[in-house]
């Protein structure tokens, strides 16, 4: 299994549990690490046969304009089987972080694992 990496992405979406959160939106900060096999698009050079980070990243976007959730841990959890359905991803790990929820920590968040190495679920 490789992984291909999509560091410190930020989205802006409607997050928390407040009911003045539910009138703003704020930044999320992504890491994600995804699993798959790079050598088929390795050895024809192809972005086809591959995890397309570009359009990996664009889904994240539009699915954080698209949805507003109480919970981080929703958020993640929604946004990882949404990644996975449309993408074909076998293995994700996925790090959502809310700068700024907490005044004493740079930011808050969740760390979730989906899937497995062999392609299942």
């Amino acid at each position: 299994m490789d992984l291909v990496l999509i560091e410190a992405l930020e989205v802006d979406t409607v997050i928390g549990v407040y009911d003045w959160e539910r009138t703003i939106t704020q930044t999320l900060r992504l890491d994600l690490t995804l699993g798959t096999d790079i050598r088929p698009a390795a050895a024809d050079d192809d972005i086809d046969l591959t995890l397309n980070y570009a359009a990996i990243s664009e889904r994240i976007i539009a699915f954080a304009g698209e949805h507003d959730f109480a919970l981080v841990e929703t958020f993640a959890e929604r946004l990882a089987e949404t990644l996975r359905d449309t993408f074909g991803i076998a293995w994700l790990r996925l790090t959502v972080r809310k700068p700024g929820a907490v005044p004493s920590a740079d930011a808050v968040g969740v760390c979730i694992e989906r899937g497995n190495w062999t392609g299942g679920a």
